[in-house]
């Protein structure tokens, strides 16, 4: 009977010099808390979330799916990345992340507040909701974009159904600020669509495509060419919060316009959305994986994940005024996540940390941010990493007792003792 030998095995050869070669002896390896077993047997996972806004114009994430390379090199970083359509979607092109999440913008809000917990599954069943102003062979061009995911991907796409009326989307910027935004003129129609997706097919991630009016062509040019705002992000966010209010499960919006005319001026940050028909594929494969939304109003089922669980969020240095960054920053427990703002990724917003008085550590780029990550996942003081970053140890507090000889302090600290703290705050 022949000896099979395992894989390292194998690999190693005898030679003759090895027979008469003294025997080592070999020393059992100590155990450190140091080494990397560490990580996997003492340390809980580590969560990071990400936040671009949608239709401020971000010059990162402000286009189509520009911000997708910083999810990846997030996700390569920190064990657990939790983030939204607008970062995760690019048109024709996506990335799937194992340990990524992909919630809606309105369900990360409530997430953060911690009215809501994430739960992982393996796959959901997708609904697909097509509007009924859509022209018949741009409806065509989607369809035929479900049955190839279904197909070549093996997606759970499970059932279509057209609205009972034209949705009737309007869109234009606000002039208060320069956003985009919008209306659905019929908006009943579209909840009607997905109550019957929900009831009737037992659907629980819902993707929509809407048709949007056709750009003005200025706009659309400025756009296109990695200068403006999208025009159409600020109503896409309108639809799907609506869906997730309504039914609380996992939403994501493609619009339906007619193809753009070839411009050899498009920027690669714009240039996901010239090389197809739709911007389907990236919304079903995310939902296909989606987390599913858990209220909570009383015990969670084992692996979901909380509001508590997060150690830091990133975004644009300008825009802190969301509801979910508000909620993580004023989080009523001992460890809030680390704050981290991006002053290279401006937008149209001026919704600075302290103008809502968030303590946050601002970085320049996202490579500054993810060194960051990287650092406190590793429980290392970022200052530590910088020149002279890391000042002398200060005493903000005098001990005072009977045998003492110095004066015994007044009730309140005066004044420069409070800025000591402030500063040590600051360095921490």
């Amino acid at each position: 009977m022949a000896l099979r030998l395992s894989a390292p095995f194998l690999t190693s050869r005898f030679t003759p010099s090895q027979a008469s070669a003294p025997r080592r002896r070999t020393r059992a390896r100590c155990f450190s808390p140091s080494a990397d077993a560490r990580a996997a047997c003492f340390r809980r996972p580590y969560t990071s979330v990400l936040i671009v806004p949608t239709g401020v114009g971000a010059a990162v994430g402000g286009f189509a799916g520009d911000a997708l390379p910083v999810a990846r090199a997030l996700a390569g970083v920190a064990d657990c990345v939790i983030s939204h359509p607008n970062v995760l979607n690019a048109a024709m092109l996506y990335w799937p992340m194992p340990n990524t999440l992909y919630v809606e913008g309105y369900a990360l809000d409530r997430f953060a507040e911690g009215s809501w917990a994430l739960q992982p599954v393996h796959q959901n069943k997708v609904g697909l909701v097509l509007d009924s102003g859509i022209e018949e062979d741009l409806r065509l061009r989607h369809l035929q974009v479900a049955d190839a995911t279904r197909a070549s991907l093996g997606l759970p796409v499970v059932e279509y159904i057209v609205t009972d009326a034209p949705l009737e989307i309007k869109t234009w910027f606000d002039p208060r600020c320069g956003k985009s935004t919008g209306s659905v003129g019929n908006s009943d129609s579209l909840l009607r669509a997905v109550d019957a997706l929900v009831t009737h097919s037992d659907v629980n991630a819902v993707a929509v495509v809407a048709r949007f009016p056709d750009d003005d062509p200025e706009d659309s040019d400025c756009y296109r060419e990695g200068k403006g705002v999208d025009l159409l992000a600020g109503v896409e966010a309108i639809i799907s919060h609506l869906i997730v209010k309504e039914f609380k499960i996992p939403c994501a919006h493609a619009p339906a316009v007619l193809p753009p005319s070839l411009s050899p001026s498009v920027c690669p940050r714009s240039a996901a959305e010239e090389i197809g028909y739709t911007f389907l594929p990236c919304v079903l494969a995310g939902l296909s994986n989606a987390p599913q939304y858990v209220m909570r109003k009383g015990s969670l089922d084992n692996g979901c994940i909380v509001a508590g669980a997060v150690d830091s969020v990133i975004l644009p240095k300008d825009s802190c005024g969301g509801d979910g960054t508000l909620a993580f920053a004023r989080a009523a427990r001992k460890n809030k996540p680390l704050i981290i703002t991006v002053q290279e990724n401006e937008t149209v917003l001026d919704d600075t940390p302290d103008k809502f008085g968030i303590e946050a550590l601002n970085v320049r780029n996202y490579w500054e941010a993810i060194g960051v990550i990287a650092a406190h996942k590793a429980g290392v003081n970022p200052n530590a990493l910088r020149r002279q970053g890391i000042d002398h140890l200060k005493s903000s507090r005098r001990l005072y007792s009977a045998h003492s000889s110095s004066p015994k302090p007044s009730a309140h600290p005066p004044v420069h003792d409070k800025v000591h703290i402030q500063q040590l705050v600051r360095q921490i």
